[in-house]
């Protein structure tokens, strides 16, 4: 049974509801502690959401059972974790894994795999533990993926601004860049222009911002690294072939070879642990396939 505990202070809001939302748990995970098997208690009684605190009372939330959807299933396959704390995983997702399940495609996705890792935990702590998927990947994208292990966790990270998450990548693209194009910032706006799961760089589209910097080159092949500033769709794939550097393997984007999947990894993040205030930052190699490339 998970239990979050908290001391009031001067400053916090002194009913009991305002102030645990204060402390990012959200009105799910609060009605859940109420009706499915939690508790709020304060100095180690029950108390309902509009009872008033005092400076320096002891808040105790107890987790209830999150509400399961009964048509996932939980997967066998193994799941490479990274760092596990009490309340997230970190995990290297591999490429041809979605991070959450489809209508099309439900018993194999990263969702499906940690929750298989959490069935074989023989403790109590197993019925309040649900994959919450924080930071997601395309499917054919390898690299880090964060995943909250309860409502909790996964409220006191959306509560995060996104500018505090620090997401950086390996590509392996086409062509090399000349001296004067080693590093840069591309700003072109980006959005869909038709029905299809294309993206464009288009007037009319979202800001979106990518810093790239090459870190190796070779017959007509480099090694860039990149940071997201913004999160669109396709982002590094779409600004990439936008000047002119496509990716090995996206097909989508223009690119003509021989390589299975669009070479990109997520091989650096970096973020603020909502529960101790410490920076996290977690790191790793590229995958085998495009260590090869």
């Amino acid at each position: 049974m998970k239990i979050f505990k908290f001391i009031v202070s001067e400053e916090d809001p002194k009913r009991l509801g305002p102030f645990l939302s204060k402390k990012k748990l959200s009105k799910q995970a609060i009605v859940n502690a109420k009706h499915n098997g939690g508790m709020l208690l304060v100095n180690h009684r029950r108390r309902f959401t509009n009872f008033t605190l005092k400076v320096g009372d002891e808040v105790l939330f107890v987790m209830g059972k999150e509400k399961v959807n009964n048509f996932l299933k939980a997967s066998n396959k193994s799941v490479k974790i990274v760092l596990e704390t009490d309340n997230y995983l970190v995990i290297n997702k591999p490429a041809a894994v979605l991070s959450i399940p489809s209508r099309y495609e439900d018993k194999d996705a990263v969702v499906n795999r940690v929750m298989g890792y959490f069935a074989k935990k023989k403790s109590s702590e197993q019925a309040f533990l649900k994959p919450h998927i924080v930071t997601r990947l395309d499917r054919d994208t390898s690299g880090l993926v964060l995943v909250g292990k309860n409502a909790v966790a996964h409220s006191k990270f959306s509560e995060l601004k996104k500018d505090v998450f620090v997401k950086e990548y390996h590509a392996i693209v086409h062509g090399n860049f000349n001296s004067e194009h080693q590093k840069g910032l591309i700003t072109a706006p980006i959005g869909k222009i038709d029905d299809s799961v294309k993206r464009y760089v288009t007037p009319n589209g979202q800001k979106s911002v990518t810093q790239y910097e090459v870190l190796a080159q070779k017959d007509d092949a480099s090694l860039v690294k990149l940071r997201l500033f913004t999160g669109r769709t396709h982002q590094i794939r779409v600004h990439m072939a936008h000047i002119g550097h496509p990716l090995f393997g996206d097909k989508l984007y223009g690119s003509v070879d021989n390589f299975t999947r669009q070479a990109l990894n997520c091989s650096h993040l970096s973020f603020p642990d909502p529960f101790t205030d410490e920076k996290v930052t977690v790191e790793i190699d590229d995958p085998e396939d495009m260590a090869h490339l």
